[in-house]
């Protein structure tokens, strides 16, 4: 009994210790303040004085690209929403003064390039904000036939921008349709995008976010797809019989009148006379 006694009074005592030692550490910790969200934070808004609050952060944990005073992001445009008290990093914001809403999203010497889409094109809504896509486009060459159309991929490696109004992308994934798709591109680019919709059809391709590898690829022809469809070719060493059919023989009609007395005398190119009637 005495020994338990012993025992659980040795026990008490070193956890008391333990625990002031551990205590005594973290109050020594060096904590740093940073900027961060007071709310949630959508894309888009530019920062003021009451979006920003300061809170601790461990100083021998450095957190790459954030700041110490909250003046140093206000006004500056969120690149991507935020939750309360998350870190603001420099990564997060635009360039101040760059605009609110899609305009933050547009880097220096780009352009936002919006075209018409349905179900079919936009991928069956499974396109979203940040996807990338290739763009092809149908349409016939002038000057020349029907069976002219060509489909050309015309565009590689396009990041959309928005999917209708929407600039984040849905966080279950759902797919939506929409009627507008606002593409990321050049200025060259743009253009190429705008001929390309008023010459014909255009198509969205999805591609894997992290294939950024451009292929060379040429225009697919209406005779290649004509080609797939050709006859079979008759089997060798055997010969396919024709029958061969008689032309009608043309007959001829010679009405005789007599008086009241009517005849009919049918001739053909071969015999004289069939009958009389």
């Amino acid at each position: 009994m005495l020994a338990f006694l012993m025992a659980a009074i040795l026990a008490t005592v070193v956890t008391m210790f333990a625990f002031r030692r551990l205590r005594a550490g973290l109050a020594e910790r060096p904590v740093t303040q940073i900027a961060a969200s007071a709310n949630n934070l959508p894309a888009g808004v530019a920062l003021s004085a009451k979006d920003v609050v300061l809170i601790d952060w461990p100083g021998d944990v450095p957190l790459q690209g954030s700041f110490d005073k909250a003046d140093a992001v206000i006004g500056h445009p969120l690149l991507r929403k935020l939750g309360p008290k998350e870190p603001i990093l420099s990564r997060d914001l635009g360039v101040e003064g760059s605009g609110i809403g899609l305009a933050t999203k547009i880097p220096p010497g780009m352009r936002a390039t919006a075209v018409r889409s349905n179900e079919i094109v936009g991928v069956a809504g499974f396109l979203y904000p940040g996807s990338h896509v290739d763009v092809l486009a149908t349409y016939a060459l002038p000057g020349t036939g029907p069976n002219s159309s060509i489909t050309q991929t015309v565009l590689q490696d396009v990041e959309v921008l928005t999917a209708g109004q929407t600039i984040e992308p849905d966080p279950q994934g759902k797919p939506q349709e929409v009627n507008v798709v606002t593409l990321l591109l050049s200025p060259e680019d743009s253009q190429k995008l705008q001929l390309a919709s008023t010459q014909g059809s255009i198509q969205f391709v999805l591609r894997n976010g992290t294939d950024t590898k451009s292929v060379d690829l040429h225009p697919t022809r209406v005779e290649q797809l004509l080609a797939a469809v050709k006859p079979p070719d008759a089997l060798p060493g055997k010969k396919v019989s024709r029958k061969v059919v008689a032309p009608p023989k043309q007959t001829y009609v010679l009405e005789v009148i007599q008086g009241t007395k009517r005849t009919l005398h049918r001739f053909d190119d071969v015999t004289k006379e069939q009958g009389t009637k």
